[in-house]
Protein backbone atom coordinates (compact mmCIF):
# COMPACT_ATOMS: atom_id res chain seq x y z
CA UNK A 1 0.00 0.00 0.00
CA UNK A 2 1.36 3.32 -1.12
CA UNK A 3 2.61 5.97 1.36
CA UNK A 4 2.28 9.90 0.61
CA UNK A 5 3.90 12.99 1.68
CA UNK A 6 2.35 15.48 3.71
CA UNK A 7 3.99 18.90 3.93
CA UNK A 8 2.64 21.69 7.65
CA UNK A 9 1.42 24.78 6.87
CA UNK A 10 3.92 25.78 9.97
CA UNK A 11 6.87 25.66 10.34
CA UNK A 12 6.64 23.72 6.46
CA UNK A 13 8.28 20.42 7.55
CA UNK A 14 7.56 17.07 5.31
CA UNK A 15 6.13 13.91 6.43
CA UNK A 16 5.74 10.85 4.33
CA UNK A 17 2.89 8.78 5.83
CA UNK A 18 1.52 5.36 5.55
CA UNK A 19 -2.49 5.15 3.70
CA UNK A 20 -4.19 4.03 7.07
CA UNK A 21 -3.78 4.55 10.77
CA UNK A 22 -5.49 2.89 13.00
CA UNK A 23 -5.92 6.08 15.78
CA UNK A 24 -3.52 6.11 18.35
CA UNK A 25 -5.40 8.60 20.28
CA UNK A 26 -8.80 7.24 20.46
CA UNK A 27 -10.47 7.43 23.35
CA UNK A 28 -12.39 4.30 24.97
CA UNK A 29 -13.21 5.91 28.36
CA UNK A 30 -14.96 8.83 26.36
CA UNK A 31 -19.12 8.91 27.45
CA UNK A 32 -21.19 9.53 24.09
CA UNK A 33 -24.36 10.73 25.14
CA UNK A 34 -27.36 9.67 22.86
CA UNK A 35 -28.62 12.76 20.57
CA UNK A 36 -32.14 12.78 20.28
CA UNK A 37 -32.33 14.38 17.20
CA UNK A 38 -35.87 13.78 15.97
CA UNK A 39 -37.10 17.40 16.15
CA UNK A 40 -34.91 17.99 13.07
CA UNK A 41 -35.73 14.86 10.88
CA UNK A 42 -39.47 16.15 11.42
CA UNK A 43 -38.84 19.72 10.55
CA UNK A 44 -37.35 18.16 6.91
CA UNK A 45 -40.19 16.05 6.96
CA UNK A 46 -42.13 19.59 6.14
CA UNK A 47 -40.41 20.92 3.19
CA UNK A 48 -41.24 20.84 0.12
CA UNK A 49 -40.12 17.85 -1.85
CA UNK A 50 -39.02 16.04 1.39
CA UNK A 51 -37.94 13.04 0.51
CA UNK A 52 -36.01 9.96 2.07
CA UNK A 53 -33.04 8.97 0.32
CA UNK A 54 -31.72 5.64 -1.02
CA UNK A 55 -29.64 2.85 0.68
CA UNK A 56 -28.27 0.82 -1.62
CA UNK A 57 -26.91 -2.94 -0.56
CA UNK A 58 -23.92 -4.21 -2.09
CA UNK A 59 -23.94 -7.99 -1.96
CA UNK A 60 -21.05 -8.48 -4.49
CA UNK A 61 -18.79 -5.91 -2.35
CA UNK A 62 -19.43 -7.39 0.69
CA UNK A 63 -18.68 -10.77 -0.44
CA UNK A 64 -15.27 -9.80 -1.73
CA UNK A 65 -14.24 -8.14 1.00
CA UNK A 66 -15.92 -10.98 3.44
CA UNK A 67 -18.00 -8.30 4.95
CA UNK A 68 -21.47 -9.58 6.37
CA UNK A 69 -23.43 -6.80 4.62
CA UNK A 70 -22.28 -3.64 2.97
CA UNK A 71 -24.72 -0.39 2.18
CA UNK A 72 -24.07 2.66 0.57
CA UNK A 73 -26.51 5.65 1.39
CA UNK A 74 -27.07 7.81 -1.80
CA UNK A 75 -27.59 11.43 -1.38
CA UNK A 76 -27.23 12.50 -5.25
CA UNK A 77 -30.78 13.31 -5.23
CA UNK A 78 -32.01 15.42 -1.34
CA UNK A 79 -34.71 18.06 -2.21
CA UNK A 80 -34.28 17.41 -5.73
CA UNK A 81 -30.34 18.66 -4.85
CA UNK A 82 -27.45 16.70 -6.12
CA UNK A 83 -25.85 16.47 -2.27
CA UNK A 84 -26.56 16.12 1.22
CA UNK A 85 -25.95 19.86 2.34
CA UNK A 86 -29.11 21.26 2.23
CA UNK A 87 -30.03 19.08 5.27
CA UNK A 88 -27.82 21.32 7.27
CA UNK A 89 -28.30 23.87 5.42
CA UNK A 90 -32.16 23.90 5.62
CA UNK A 91 -32.21 23.46 9.59
CA UNK A 92 -28.82 25.52 10.30
CA UNK A 93 -31.02 28.61 8.58
CA UNK A 94 -34.99 27.89 10.36
CA UNK A 95 -32.87 27.82 13.78
CA UNK A 96 -30.80 30.84 12.70
CA UNK A 97 -34.53 32.98 11.18
CA UNK A 98 -36.28 32.05 14.31
CA UNK A 99 -34.20 33.24 16.52
CA UNK A 100 -34.19 36.63 14.87
CA UNK A 101 -38.13 37.08 15.38
CA UNK A 102 -38.17 35.27 18.35
CA UNK A 103 -40.33 31.95 17.74
CA UNK A 104 -39.68 28.50 18.50
CA UNK A 105 -37.65 26.70 15.70
CA UNK A 106 -38.82 22.89 16.89
CA UNK A 107 -42.59 24.30 16.59
CA UNK A 108 -42.53 26.14 13.39
CA UNK A 109 -42.44 24.86 9.81
CA UNK A 110 -40.85 26.92 7.12
CA UNK A 111 -44.12 27.78 5.86
CA UNK A 112 -45.36 29.21 9.24
CA UNK A 113 -42.11 30.84 9.48
CA UNK A 114 -42.52 32.89 5.92
CA UNK A 115 -46.24 33.65 7.24
CA UNK A 116 -45.12 35.48 10.00
CA UNK A 117 -41.71 36.89 8.35
CA UNK A 118 -44.05 38.23 5.52
CA UNK A 119 -46.95 39.65 8.22
CA UNK A 120 -44.82 41.30 10.26
CA UNK A 121 -42.49 42.70 7.35
CA UNK A 122 -39.03 41.86 8.74
CA UNK A 123 -36.27 41.71 6.30
CA UNK A 124 -33.71 39.57 6.60
CA UNK A 125 -30.70 38.77 3.87
CA UNK A 126 -29.07 35.88 4.05
CA UNK A 127 -25.11 35.78 3.09
CA UNK A 128 -22.78 32.56 2.16
CA UNK A 129 -19.75 31.20 1.02
CA UNK A 130 -19.21 28.11 -0.46
CA UNK A 131 -16.82 25.76 -2.83
CA UNK A 132 -19.94 24.61 -4.16
CA UNK A 133 -22.76 22.66 -3.02
CA UNK A 134 -23.30 24.66 0.76
CA UNK A 135 -24.18 27.60 -1.38
CA UNK A 136 -26.75 26.16 -3.58
CA UNK A 137 -28.38 24.39 -0.35
CA UNK A 138 -28.64 27.99 1.32
CA UNK A 139 -29.94 29.73 -1.75
CA UNK A 140 -32.85 26.67 -2.18
CA UNK A 141 -33.59 27.43 1.80
CA UNK A 142 -33.93 31.88 1.32
CA UNK A 143 -36.28 30.75 -1.63
CA UNK A 144 -38.21 28.77 0.88
CA UNK A 145 -38.69 31.40 3.21
CA UNK A 146 -38.89 34.26 0.41
CA UNK A 147 -35.89 36.41 1.64
CA UNK A 148 -33.02 37.00 0.07
CA UNK A 149 -29.46 35.49 -0.50
CA UNK A 150 -26.25 36.63 -1.63
CA UNK A 151 -23.67 33.90 -2.08
CA UNK A 152 -19.94 34.67 -2.23
CA UNK A 153 -17.57 32.19 -4.42
CA UNK A 154 -14.35 31.75 -4.72
CA UNK A 155 -12.43 32.90 -8.68
CA UNK A 156 -11.86 29.37 -9.71
CA UNK A 157 -15.58 28.15 -9.05
CA UNK A 158 -16.86 26.43 -12.31
CA UNK A 159 -19.06 28.10 -14.64
CA UNK A 160 -21.44 25.19 -13.92
CA UNK A 161 -21.72 25.26 -10.04
CA UNK A 162 -22.21 29.23 -10.57
CA UNK A 163 -25.06 28.79 -12.87
CA UNK A 164 -26.52 26.38 -10.60
CA UNK A 165 -26.43 28.84 -7.50
CA UNK A 166 -27.58 31.54 -9.70
CA UNK A 167 -30.14 29.93 -10.99
CA UNK A 168 -31.66 29.05 -7.35
CA UNK A 169 -32.12 32.75 -7.70
CA UNK A 170 -29.48 33.87 -5.39
CA UNK A 171 -26.99 36.47 -5.78
CA UNK A 172 -23.76 35.75 -7.09
CA UNK A 173 -20.67 37.38 -5.96
CA UNK A 174 -17.46 36.10 -7.48
CA UNK A 175 -14.33 37.09 -5.37
CA UNK A 176 -12.09 37.09 -8.34
CA UNK A 177 -8.87 35.55 -8.18
CA UNK A 178 -9.51 34.43 -4.77
CA UNK A 179 -9.17 31.39 -2.43
CA UNK A 180 -12.19 29.93 -0.61
CA UNK A 181 -10.56 31.35 2.72
CA UNK A 182 -10.85 34.75 0.71
CA UNK A 183 -13.90 34.43 -0.19
CA UNK A 184 -15.12 33.84 3.06
CA UNK A 185 -12.96 36.80 4.59
CA UNK A 186 -15.22 38.80 1.98
CA UNK A 187 -18.31 37.65 3.11
CA UNK A 188 -17.83 38.06 6.88
CA UNK A 189 -17.06 41.69 5.66
CA UNK A 190 -20.38 42.09 3.52
CA UNK A 191 -22.34 40.57 6.37
CA UNK A 192 -20.90 43.06 8.84
CA UNK A 193 -21.17 46.09 6.56
CA UNK A 194 -24.96 44.98 5.64
CA UNK A 195 -26.39 43.71 8.82
CA UNK A 196 -27.39 40.47 6.65
CA UNK A 197 -27.22 37.14 8.36
CA UNK A 198 -24.29 35.08 7.54
CA UNK A 199 -24.78 30.94 7.34
CA UNK A 200 -21.65 29.14 7.04
CA UNK A 201 -21.10 25.53 8.01
CA UNK A 202 -17.31 26.39 9.14
CA UNK A 203 -16.76 27.82 12.68
CA UNK A 204 -14.47 30.10 14.54
CA UNK A 205 -14.18 32.10 17.37
CA UNK A 206 -17.21 33.53 18.08
CA UNK A 207 -19.00 31.85 15.90
CA UNK A 208 -19.85 28.26 16.47
CA UNK A 209 -23.68 28.18 16.95
CA UNK A 210 -25.12 28.16 13.19
CA UNK A 211 -22.06 25.39 12.47
CA UNK A 212 -23.56 23.28 14.96
CA UNK A 213 -27.43 23.15 13.85
CA UNK A 214 -26.27 22.04 10.47
CA UNK A 215 -23.99 19.64 11.63
CA UNK A 216 -27.15 18.58 13.91
CA UNK A 217 -29.19 18.58 10.46
CA UNK A 218 -27.08 15.89 9.09
CA UNK A 219 -28.43 13.43 11.69
CA UNK A 220 -31.41 13.17 9.52
CA UNK A 221 -29.51 11.04 6.81
CA UNK A 222 -28.26 9.37 9.89
CA UNK A 223 -31.39 8.76 11.13
CA UNK A 224 -32.69 6.83 7.43
CA UNK A 225 -29.86 4.85 6.93
CA UNK A 226 -29.94 2.93 10.66
CA UNK A 227 -33.95 2.56 9.82
CA UNK A 228 -33.19 1.18 6.22
CA UNK A 229 -30.24 -1.17 6.73
CA UNK A 230 -32.42 -2.75 10.26
CA UNK A 231 -35.49 -3.02 7.73
CA UNK A 232 -32.79 -4.48 4.85
CA UNK A 233 -31.22 -6.73 7.88
CA UNK A 234 -34.08 -7.88 9.95
CA UNK A 235 -33.05 -5.84 12.62
CA UNK A 236 -29.46 -5.50 12.55
CA UNK A 237 -28.08 -2.13 12.82
CA UNK A 238 -24.86 -0.14 11.09
CA UNK A 239 -21.78 -1.03 13.42
CA UNK A 240 -19.29 0.17 10.79
CA UNK A 241 -19.70 3.27 9.09
CA UNK A 242 -17.48 4.85 6.43
CA UNK A 243 -17.56 9.48 6.42
CA UNK A 244 -15.43 11.86 4.31
CA UNK A 245 -13.42 14.77 5.70
CA UNK A 246 -13.20 18.29 4.71
CA UNK A 247 -13.31 20.50 7.37
CA UNK A 248 -15.13 18.22 9.13
CA UNK A 249 -18.26 18.97 10.48
CA UNK A 250 -20.18 16.09 8.45
CA UNK A 251 -17.87 13.74 9.94
CA UNK A 252 -18.87 15.01 13.78
CA UNK A 253 -21.81 14.66 12.99
CA UNK A 254 -20.81 10.93 12.15
CA UNK A 255 -18.77 10.08 15.18
CA UNK A 256 -21.50 11.53 18.07
CA UNK A 257 -24.56 10.11 16.36
CA UNK A 258 -22.72 6.64 16.30
CA UNK A 259 -21.13 6.31 19.08
CA UNK A 260 -23.97 7.69 20.51
CA UNK A 261 -25.99 4.79 19.66
CA UNK A 262 -23.05 1.99 20.28
CA UNK A 263 -19.44 3.43 22.06
CA UNK A 264 -18.30 0.03 20.30
CA UNK A 265 -19.13 1.25 16.19
CA UNK A 266 -16.41 1.77 14.35
CA UNK A 267 -15.84 4.88 12.87
CA UNK A 268 -13.71 5.21 9.75
CA UNK A 269 -12.38 8.69 7.91
CA UNK A 270 -11.77 9.26 3.99
CA UNK A 271 -9.84 11.96 3.31
CA UNK A 272 -8.22 12.84 0.00
CA UNK A 273 -4.04 12.33 0.35
CA UNK A 274 -3.60 16.03 -0.91
CA UNK A 275 -5.61 17.60 1.99
CA UNK A 276 -4.85 14.76 5.14
CA UNK A 277 -5.71 17.13 7.79
CA UNK A 278 -7.30 15.26 10.57
CA UNK A 279 -5.28 12.13 9.90
CA UNK A 280 -2.02 14.13 10.08
CA UNK A 281 -3.02 15.37 13.57
CA UNK A 282 -3.77 12.12 14.95
CA UNK A 283 -0.26 11.76 13.66
CA UNK A 284 0.73 14.99 15.33
CA UNK A 285 -1.16 14.59 18.32
CA UNK A 286 -2.65 17.94 18.06
CA UNK A 287 -4.91 20.22 15.31
CA UNK A 288 -2.47 20.19 12.77
CA UNK A 289 -2.87 22.21 9.22
CA UNK A 290 -1.38 20.93 6.04
CA UNK A 291 -0.86 22.14 2.66
CA UNK A 292 -3.41 21.00 0.58
CA UNK A 293 -3.48 20.25 -3.33
CA UNK A 294 -5.41 20.21 -6.00
CA UNK A 295 -8.38 17.22 -5.90
CA UNK A 296 -10.96 15.71 -7.64
CA UNK A 297 -13.10 15.31 -4.18
CA UNK A 298 -13.35 18.85 -4.44
CA UNK A 299 -16.00 18.86 -1.54
CA UNK A 300 -13.17 16.94 0.88
CA UNK A 301 -10.42 19.83 -0.20
CA UNK A 302 -9.94 21.22 3.39
CA UNK A 303 -6.01 21.04 5.41
CA UNK A 304 -7.45 22.11 8.38
CA UNK A 305 -9.80 20.59 10.53
CA UNK A 306 -12.53 23.16 12.16
CA UNK A 307 -10.77 23.36 16.01
CA UNK A 308 -14.30 23.14 17.54
CA UNK A 309 -14.92 19.66 15.64
CA UNK A 310 -11.46 18.17 16.55
CA UNK A 311 -12.00 16.84 20.42
CA UNK A 312 -14.68 15.35 18.66
CA UNK A 313 -13.20 13.47 15.66
CA UNK A 314 -10.02 12.71 17.41
CA UNK A 315 -12.05 10.93 20.70
CA UNK A 316 -14.40 9.07 18.24
CA UNK A 317 -11.90 8.14 15.26
CA UNK A 318 -11.18 4.75 14.44
CA UNK A 319 -8.98 4.39 11.26
CA UNK A 320 -8.11 6.88 9.45
CA UNK A 321 -7.60 6.96 5.55
CA UNK A 322 -6.22 9.15 2.84
CA UNK A 323 -7.20 8.26 -0.44
CA UNK A 324 -5.71 8.86 -3.73
CA UNK A 325 -7.62 10.40 -6.74
CA UNK A 326 -6.82 7.41 -8.63
CA UNK A 327 -8.43 5.35 -5.89
CA UNK A 328 -11.91 7.91 -5.89
CA UNK A 329 -12.15 7.40 -9.35
CA UNK A 330 -11.65 3.92 -9.91
CA UNK A 331 -14.54 3.58 -6.76
CA UNK A 332 -16.77 5.92 -8.87
CA UNK A 333 -16.43 4.04 -12.29
CA UNK A 334 -17.22 0.50 -10.08
CA UNK A 335 -20.62 2.36 -8.11
CA UNK A 336 -21.58 3.63 -11.43
CA UNK A 337 -21.51 -0.02 -13.11
CA UNK A 338 -23.87 -1.07 -10.02
CA UNK A 339 -26.20 1.58 -11.40
CA UNK A 340 -25.22 4.53 -8.16
CA UNK A 341 -24.94 7.68 -8.93
CA UNK A 342 -21.97 8.99 -7.38
CA UNK A 343 -19.26 11.31 -7.38
CA UNK A 344 -15.55 11.60 -6.14
CA UNK A 345 -16.46 12.44 -2.44
CA UNK A 346 -18.84 9.13 -2.55
CA UNK A 347 -16.20 7.22 -4.39
CA UNK A 348 -14.18 8.25 -1.83
CA UNK A 349 -15.99 6.10 1.22
CA UNK A 350 -15.40 3.16 -1.21
CA UNK A 351 -12.04 3.59 -1.32
CA UNK A 352 -11.16 3.64 2.28
CA UNK A 353 -12.85 0.67 3.07
CA UNK A 354 -11.09 -1.16 0.85
CA UNK A 355 -7.63 0.60 2.37
CA UNK A 356 -8.72 -0.58 5.82
CA UNK A 357 -9.90 -4.03 4.93
CA UNK A 358 -6.53 -4.80 3.18
CA UNK A 359 -4.74 -2.99 6.43
CA UNK A 360 -6.58 -5.40 8.59
CA UNK A 361 -7.56 -2.46 10.26
CA UNK A 362 -11.32 -3.06 11.28
CA UNK A 363 -11.41 -5.94 12.97
CA UNK A 364 -13.56 -9.26 12.29
CA UNK A 365 -15.75 -8.87 8.96
CA UNK A 366 -17.96 -11.14 9.18
CA UNK A 367 -20.79 -9.38 11.62
CA UNK A 368 -20.25 -6.22 9.78
CA UNK A 369 -22.93 -4.08 8.56
CA UNK A 370 -20.87 -1.13 6.63
CA UNK A 371 -22.58 1.82 5.42
CA UNK A 372 -21.06 4.07 3.11
CA UNK A 373 -21.62 7.69 2.78
CA UNK A 374 -21.78 9.32 -0.52
CA UNK A 375 -22.62 12.72 0.03
CA UNK A 376 -22.90 13.88 -3.54
CA UNK A 377 -24.17 12.42 -7.04
CA UNK A 378 -22.07 12.17 -10.28
CA UNK A 379 -20.19 15.56 -11.57
CA UNK A 380 -17.99 16.34 -14.30
CA UNK A 381 -13.97 16.55 -13.09
CA UNK A 382 -10.59 15.87 -14.97
CA UNK A 383 -9.40 12.70 -13.62
CA UNK A 384 -5.55 13.51 -12.34
CA UNK A 385 -2.60 11.11 -12.51
CA UNK A 386 -1.25 9.40 -9.03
Amino acid sequence: MQNYKVTHLSPGQTFTRPAVLVNPLLNKEREWPFRDLSHVEAFHKTLPDYNQTRLHSLPSLAAELGIGNVFLKDESNRFGLPAFKVLGASWAVHKAVCQKIDIDPENTSVTEATDILERDGTKIELITCTAGNWGRAVARIAHYLRVKARVYVPGYTSESTKDAISNEGAELVVDSGSTYDEALTSAQRDAEASGALLVQDVSWEGYEDIPAWACQGYDTMLQEADRQASDATGGKKPNVVIASVGGGLWAQAVVAHYKGVDTSNIIVTAEADTATGFKESLHCGENTGVQSGVTIMEGMNSGLTIESVWPTLRDGTDVAVAVTDREAHESVEFLQGQGINAGPCGGATLAALRKAVEAEAVGERGQMVVVLFSTEGGREYEELED
